[in-house]
């Protein structure tokens, strides 16, 4: 990510009259390191480039004149400047580089708005250009953006639909709260197939807060926090993205950002996205589904600069979605409308009070062979918040309303209303200069299981300049739901009723060290969870129904460490990670504890960029190691792999050229075994699950 401020300075210098109504403009781009070369300068309806000197020089009308600097790893740079006639003028631009200016990411998970080195509950952020990079080679959603991401993993939850979830350092997906600009416009339950729907190319960082986070977010994140933050550029901004891949895949998308005014501006994302079948192996079963999906999300911001704004945003998506075999084919109809608002004033007192919410409205027809569910799902949130500072205080203080409806009509023994009312708190304490203490609290009052109060206790420490240490613990719940990564692939039809289930109650710890020198930083993060009751899925011998949820009778455990290394330059990056996963659940069949299917013990990613006159040029490695494996009658674990990918890409004019290889070597599951099943099991599922790529 680059960062830019600019500092204008206008001189103006009498000079002869040449004309009666065009005055010169000559514009100087500048950073710390000397004069800018190759800066685009547009002033008014003319552009050009600046040379070696980084200096520019315009003919222009007399009158009042936009001048916008844009240039490549720096964000664009605004000003306004008065053209005389005969007068020349003389504007200068210092921008600044990422390495400057990189502690002042802002990051807005927290609720407070601070810096991300003054936080201490840790925030991983995924920068812009890591953003663009992954949009460039998976543009039609956010599944490689987020699985790419150090302790996240997309993991296969429906292989007929090519189905997915996310899991947060091992916990299941259905623990994972994905949000967008603060509010939750993907729903309570958007499905195995949501994170497929959310393209990336309007993001402008994904911010992530792992373990538990319902002291901030509610019951709804014992598993932690991704944050999708849209793009909110100052000032116009034009992209049309075309993609086609070998496997008969096509995205389109539009991004138009415009400022209205000097206050207002508003963007528009658009989107059609389809996918042929593709049957690979020529078994019959779809390794890719054929889907069609469309949507649009137009934005509108305003900010008077003087602590009043206000964002609202409204979006449509619709999606077939068409896999299995024809013996057992497996559809699912999405569409889904949104809308949200966040508003703030800033009051008396330093104070802000803030006010945001959003309503989502899904449905969803699912055909599982010659069954047919159709579901409806609401989600209505509102909240209302005010921050404030009171010497080494930053405190935040407010309230929320959630209301959730499901109303499955073909399956109505598991429709359910609920209604959320909480308060919550939070006070960041600077108790010295190398020492703050976040403390955060939440009370919820669930119409159907009772009040639960779910507290969260950070500690920053910063023993030397080189050096951060973070430590955080939290505790919160979950309410039951039929709904877990299996019934992704089942369908509730072959559910029991559930009785008895009781909420979840998590627990979470973590300690993060940091070390950092530009232009090295290393990260390395010991973790642990704890989950009671944990919602299970068990299937049944005999009787009307194939399976049944309920409560584990011993904790599921996950525990382990994180180390990621990054090395940043002007045109060099790289990503190195790698994650230790020990995640255990009480065994089924008596025999103590197992460890979690598909939660590979060993991964590890490296992720360089290296950018040059010639383009820029990506190399991407992951591996996975073994990994457990449940109801497989080919084999009980899954065998390590790495994936290589590459990356090109080139700016031609106004047009930027892409070539993604994706899996060079080819690595996918079928090559050693078969995806189907030789019966299927007694809840209907053909396909064993998917330890590795299928395509």
């Amino acid at each position: 990510m680059r960062k830019l401020f600019a500092l204008a300075a206008v001189l103006v210098i009498p000079h002869a009259l040449y004309a009666q109504t065009t005055g010169t403009l000559v514009v100087t781009v500048i950073s710390m390191d000397g004069p800018v070369a190759q800066a685009e300068v547009t002033a008014g309806r003319m552009k050009a480039t600046t040379g070696p000197d980084g200096t520019v020089t315009f003919s222009l009308a007399a009158g009042r004149i936009d001048v916008v600097v844009t240039k490549a790893d720096f964000d664009p740079g605004a000003a306004q400047v008065q053209i005389r006639a005969g007068v020349e003028s003389r504007l200068e631009v210092t921008l600044e580089s990422e390495s400057e200016l990189e502690e002042n990411v802002v990051v807005s998970a927290t609720r407070t708005d601070q810096r991300i080195e003054d936080i201490p509950l840790r925030v991983e952020v995924v920068p812009p250009e890591e953003v663009q990079e992954k949009t460039s080679m998976s543009p039609g959603d956010v599944s490689m953006l987020l699985a790419e991401t150090n302790g996240l993993r997309i993991q296969t939850t429906s292989p007929a639909l090519g189905g997915a979830s996310l899991r947060i350092q091992g916990l299941s997906g259905r623990y994972s709260q994905i949000l967008a600009d603060g509010l939750p416009l993907y729903g309570a339950q958007s499905g195995s197939v949501g994170i497929l729907q959310i393209p990336p190319m309007d993001l402008g960082q994904v911010e992530v807060i792992k373990g538990v986070a319902s002291a901030l977010y509610g019951m709804s994140a014992i598993g932690g926090v991704v944050n999708l933050v849209s793009r909110r550029p100052k000032v116009a901004e034009h992209q049309v993205l075309v993609n086609r891949t070998s496997h008969r895949g096509t995205d389109t998308a539009l991004w138009f950002a415009q400022p209205a005014t000097e206050h207002w501006n508003y963007s528009v994302l658009g989107g059609a996205h389809w996918q042929e079948r593709s049957d690979l192996d020529h078994d019959g079963w779809s390794d890719l589904p054929m889907f069609r999906r469309t949507q649009v999300r137009p934005r509108v911001a305003w900010d008077n600069g003087a602590g009043r704004s206000f964002f609202a945003t409204v979006g449509a998506m619709d999606e077939d979605r068409r896999g299995g075999a024809g013996f057992h084919p497996e559809n699912l109809l999405t569409r889904q409308f949104d809308g949200g608002f966040v508003g703030r004033i800033l009051v008396g007192g330093g104070r802000v009070v803030s006010v945001r919410g959003s309503a989502v409205s899904q449905r969803h027809d699912h055909t599982f062979g010659s069954v047919l569910e159709r579901s409806r799902a609401t989600t209505a949130f509102g909240e209302a918040s005010m921050t404030g500072t009171a010497r080494a205080n930053t405190w935040v203080i407010g309230g929320a309303l959630q209301r959730e409806t499901f109303r499955p009509l073909d399956v109505p023994r598991f429709e359910y209303a609920y209604t959320i009312p909480g308060v919550f708190a939070q006070d960041d304490y600077a108790i010295s200069r190398w020492l703050t203490a976040s403390a955060s609290a939440r009370v919820d009052r669930h119409s159907a299981f009772g009040t639960f109060f779910s507290p969260r206790l950070s500690l920053l420490l910063r023993p030397a300049a080189e050096w951060t240490v973070r430590v955080s613990g939290g505790r919160g719940h979950f309410a039951p739901s039929p709904f877990t990564e299996e019934t992704d692939a089942t369908g509730l039809s072959v559910i029991a009723p559930m009785a008895g289930v009781r909420p979840e109650d998590a627990t979470s710890f973590s300690t993060d060290v940091t070390w950092r020198k530009a232009p090295l930083e290393v990260t390395a993060t010991v973790f642990r969870s704890s989950i009671d009751r944990a919602q299970v899925f068990r299937p049944l011998a005999a009787g009307p129904y194939a399976a049944r949820v309920i409560n584990a009778e011993t904790p599921t455990r996950t525990g382990g460490g994180e180390l990621i290394a990054r090395y940043h330059e002007e045109e060099l990056d790289f990503i190195a990670t790698y994650m230790y996963l020990r995640s255990t659940e009480v065994d089924e069949l008596g025999a103590g504890r197992r460890e979690i299917p598909l939660n590979p013990p060993h991964t590890a990613t490296f992720d360089l960029l290296w950018k040059s006159k010639g383009g820029d040029f990506g190399f991407e490695g992951y591996y996975t190691g073994r990994q457990a494996l449940e109801d497989n009658p080919y084999r009980s674990s899954g065998r390590p792999y790495i994936i290589i990918g590459l990356l090109y890409s080139k700016r031609i004019g106004p047009a930027f050229v892409y070539v993604n290889a994706e899996d060079v070597g080819d690595v996918r599951q079928t090559k050693y075994d078969p995806l189907l099943r030789a019966a299927p099991l007694r809840d209907g599922r053909w396909a064993v699950d998917e330890w590795a790529p299928s395509t």
